[in-house]
């Protein structure tokens, strides 16, 4: 009579366990940073679509009208009614219904605005940029609606306070104030140009500024090196779609930008663009198309891109 043999199974031990969880561990580690990477480069298209949106919106708007919008419309001293430029892009993003709330002759804070004020526009907002896509806007302090951030340039006293920003960090302009109310948030400013906005902000030498209404014949410099939009991320506060609120901190920089530091610069400015893509910032040329500029480009190429009518000559192999 033959005697069949039964095979006892062998667990593993202790050690073989934790080689196994640690194998496991090792290669989660370098698969987790991939799949980051994947993430973010999928936001990062998603975001170029966005801008790519913009520039067809814009273009259309100018065929129709014969002119781009207007960085805000301000009829009175007060900077008011102050709907701005991506307001008047609404019929032309699919948004005729959120188009159709707004009266353009009242401001933007009067009640009736009030679920205006709150609708998002998915176009509007970079998918990198996280959090909540409505923030409640600070109140300025007074003084033009701009004493909470710093916004200077171009002087003695401008550098002082680039310093005392960069030992202090840089300030947020929704902290510290009484809010006014809550508002759906927008990443992409209108490229005002080089200078401090809130010295002029009737004359930028970009292409979006108070009652500006630009034809495309006012882009001496050509559409393809001139910028038009541009990325702003909320790490320093909150942009808005909706226009200038005089009430507001930095009422003018929650729609336009300013190209007096590099992108992403860690002084710090509210007005800077700036964007959570690694090493990039994304922008919308005068001719539709969409760019990506790193935050190491040279200053004076950024400032000549910005300009409508500078006569400078920009080498393209340096952005």
């Amino acid at each position: 009579m033959s005697v069949r043999r039964v095979s006892a199974r062998r667990a593993f031990t202790l050690v073989e366990l934790l080689v196994v969880i640690a194998i496991i561990g090792v290669l989660v580690g370098l698969l987790l940073p991939a799949v980051q990477a994947a993430r973010e480069a999928a936001r990062r298209m998603s975001c170029q679509s966005n801008l790519r949106q913009l520039g067809i919106a814009l273009h259309n708007h100018h065929d129709t009208y014969g002119y781009f919008p207007d960085g805000w419309d301000a009829i009175d001293e007060h900077h008011e009614p102050g709907w701005g430029w991506a307001a008047g892009l609404l019929p032309f993003m699919e948004q005729q219904p959120g188009h159709d709330l707004i009266n353009f002759n009242e401001p933007i804070e009067t009640p009736e605005h009030s679920p205006v004020r709150t609708m998002t526009v998915s176009n509007f907002m970079c998918p990198s940029d996280i959090g909540p896509s409505i923030f409640a806007i600070a109140e300025g302090d007074g003084l033009h609606g701009h004493g909470h951030g710093h916004s200077g340039i171009g002087s003695l006293e401008d550098d002082d306070h680039d310093d005392h920003d960069h030992e202090h960090g840089p300030s947020h302009a929704d902290e510290g104030l009484h809010p006014l109310f809550e508002i759906a948030k927008c990443n992409y400013s209108g490229v005002f140009g080089t200078f401090d906005l809130h010295e002029n902000p009737f004359k930028g030498d970009g292409l979006f500024y108070a009652n500006s209404q630009l034809r495309m014949r006012d882009i001496v410099d050509g559409t393809s090196t001139t910028l038009m939009v541009g990325e702003r991320s909320s790490r320093l506060g909150g942009t808005i779609w909706h226009g200038a609120i005089p009430e507001a901190n930095e009422f003018e920089a929650r729609i336009v930008g300013v190209t007096d530091h590099t992108p992403n610069h860690p002084v710090g400015h509210f007005e800077d663009f700036s964007s959570y893509h690694r090493g990039v910032t994304g922008f919308v040329m005068g001719d539709g198309s969409v760019r990506h500029l790193s935050d190491n480009i040279d200053l004076a190429v950024y400032k000549a891109l910005a300009t409508r009518q500078g006569s400078e000559v920009v080498d393209s192999t340096k952005y």
